[in-house]
């Protein structure tokens, strides 16, 4: 069976509404959607880091909970784990305030098998971190020659659009290691200024990947790839948070490439059809989270998707 596996950081998600604390979630981008992976009952592995406190132990036990491998994870003595602080606004938006205490020494661990067509999920400033990148390129390398299917959220905030310049070049080594590119308009126009997902895709990411993913928020979601090109019309919903929503997207659009065996040497050749039901599934799993403060889709979610 396929494996699935997530390379990302993992933060504790403490969620104010009025000013006031609601819940404190375990969180991350690559990490909220294999969690709902894991509910699916997929085999999936993460590979992160947390301190070696009480909040990393119980975001630790919440992954094996949950059904996700974390065999790898690498638990630093010297340092804590990461907190961000998320204020939703008045449509229900997080803006963030992170608190990190890492240590020297980062993501000491040892990598997972990969398997031909396993999928690896990456994306954030945590495969672009000056810091960690030595060890994530060795990771995307190892995984390149096991001939993974990689998947790549850009997932690049604002917080960190003046150093786009300096990150450049990593961010395009990204795309060549990616089978598929998934950004937002926010992530292209943060990183190129470019906020046209046609105009990102052929000035920026088409060279490098040819399977692009653009969301735009509660917008249309934007399909380019050399068999197909289309957009997508996203149904409206009540939310309650959308913390989360663009993971999960993530995590429903891996589920259907698995649903409908996509391997690597495949992705290029994905019917209109296939997309159809792909794109059906991330955004099904991205509706589902902004219905909750939870970062992930539900147990219930889960085990009743696909039934009715």
């Amino acid at each position: 069976m396929r494996k699935v596996i997530g390379i990302g950081e993992t933060i504790l998600d403490i969620i104010f509404k009025n000013e006031q604390p609601t819940a404190a979630v375990p969180g991350g981008s690559t990490f909220n959607g294999l969690i709902s992976l894991g509910r699916m009952g997929l085999p999936v592995t993460m590979i992160t880091e947390t301190g070696n406190d009480r909040v990393g132990q119980n975001i630790k036990q919440f992954m094996e909970e949950n059904g996700v491998n974390s065999d790898h994870v690498c638990m630093y003595e010297d340092g804590r784990t990461a907190i961000s602080l998320a204020y939703l606004n008045e449509r229900n938006d997080a803006d963030y305030t992170f608190y990190k205490d890492y240590p020297n020494a980062r993501l000491d661990v040892e990598w997972p098998q990969v398997d031909k067509d396993d999928i690896v999920m990456m994306g954030s400033y945590f495969v672009l971190n000056p810091v960690l990148r030595e060890k994530v390129k060795e990771f995307l390398d190892y995984a390149t020659k096991q001939e993974a299917l990689i998947y790549y959220d850009i997932n690049f905030r604002s917080s960190h659009a003046s150093e786009a310049i300096k990150l450049r070049s990593t961010i395009l080594e990204n795309f060549e290691y990616a089978s598929i590119v998934r950004g937002s308009t926010e992530d292209f126009q943060n990183m190129f200024k470019i906020s046209d997902p046609e105009e990102a895709y052929g000035q920026e990411v088409k060279f490098h990947c040819k399977q692009m993913l653009c969301t735009d928020a509660e917008g249309e979601i934007c399909l380019f790839s050399p068999s197909v090109t289309k957009t997508y019309q996203v149904n409206k919903i009540e939310t309650v948070s959308t913390i989360g929503a663009g993971d999960n997207f993530n995590a429903g659009i891996v589920f259907g490439l698995l649903q409908e065996g996509v391997s690597r040497d495949g992705v290029a050749s994905i019917t209109e059809e296939q997309w159809n039901r792909i794109i059906a599934h991330g955004m099904a799993f991205a509706s589902e989270v902004c219905q909750s403060l939870n970062n992930s889709i539900s147990k219930e979610f889960a085990k009743n998707y696909g039934r009715n």
